[in-house]
């Protein structure tokens, strides 16, 4: 065993509820001043998001280094010519690659080509075959941040549906409304940060949800399963106990997390950065939305007749006895 985890206190009674309405408070004026840099200015596809390639449109070319193998290393530096986000995409033929880059304002087209490919020369050697060149327009990137979104929110919605099948809507809801919180969040993590939003980053949002609604389902089935329990329990009461009965497997599956993004962060390179902090951001966001955010909604929603979750055990044997004649 790690002796670290023997510092972790194996009962906790801390009072989340009380500083609910708090932190619910400035998680609200959070997620609009998240929606306001997101959004601002209303220009498309991406307002006020650093959008990359894969967004805002740009140029690609194939190479081919046949007979040997691309050295995807050494065209790394490639990010450096200012063309914006260079991104290099691998094919299923190890001689073969695909690079994606931005073409500057201040340039044309075939002049951002033309320095592109002397680049790729000079780092690759003159023996480099270049492919065909197309240029992507920002209508059909444009397209592509939509679906990218639109994904994210039919993600969301799915997991409503799926909670609400097997929880129950007031559970359902509140876990999607901390989801949500944790989405807009990340998305202002972007905004503020200003790094490149691309489809790494897109991803990396798709799996913060995936880590997110986890942790939730965690801790609102303890509290399902506590309704049983306690059925005179105040409601307030319950929720505290459900989360510290869940607080240590939720500190050590979130420091677990945190410890492998770390690594990815500092040795993960450019390409890997955003994504690795982006997850980072996400996994403290969502630990912190299932214990402040999701839990204490259910007080506001409340959760109906405490009979509604008694096991089958139990409602056959709260059931009078037939009597005899």
């Amino acid at each position: 065993m790690w002796p670290l985890i023997k510092f972790l206190p194996e009962k906790t009674n801390f009072k989340y509820v009380a500083f609910a309405p708090f932190f619910g408070v400035i998680s609200a004026l959070a997620c609009l001043a998240s929606i306001y840099l997101t959004v601002m200015p209303l220009t498309p596809p991406c307002g006020g998001l650093n959008c990359g390639v894969d967004f805002k449109g740009g140029s690609m070319i194939e190479i081919s280094t046949a007979p040997r193998n691309v050295d995807h290393e050494a065209l790394e530096s490639l990010r450096d010519l200012g063309l914006g986000d260079v991104r290099v995409q691998a094919f299923t033929d190890p001689t073969a690659a695909m690079v994606n880059y931005e073409t500057p304002e201040n340039m044309s087209s075939a002049e951002a080509q033309a320095l592109m490919r002397q680049a790729i020369t000079e780092r690759l050697g003159s023996d480099v075959h270049f492919g065909r060149a197309d240029v992507v327009g920002a209508k059909v990137s444009g397209e592509l941040f939509l679906l990218g979104v639109a994904a994210l929110g039919a993600g969301i919605c799915l997991m409503l549906v799926y909670i609400w099948f097997r929880f129950g809507f007031t559970f359902g809801a509140a876990a999607v409304i901390a989801l949500a919180h944790d989405v807009i969040l990340t998305f202002g993590l972007f905004a503020v940060t200003q790094m490149e939003f691309t489809l790494t980053a897109v991803g990396s949002i798709l799996t913060i949800i995936g880590y997110s609604i986890n942790d939730k389902i965690v801790v609102l089935d303890r509290v399902r399963e506590n309704l049983r329990k306690f059925k005179k329990m105040p409601m307030k009461d319950l929720i505290d106990l459900s989360v510290n009965e869940t607080l240590s497997r939720t500190i050590i599956t979130g420091v677990t997390g945190l410890m492998a993004l770390g690594v990815m962060a500092y040795y993960g390179g450019e390409a890997l950065f955003a994504f690795a902090v982006s997850m980072f951001f996400g996994i403290v966001i969502g630990t912190y939305s299932s214990i402040f955010i999701a839990a204490p909604i259910l007080t506001l929603f409340g959760v109906g007749r405490r009979d509604a979750y008694k096991t089958e055990s139990e409602k056959k044997s709260a059931k009078p006895a037939a009597s005899t004649p």
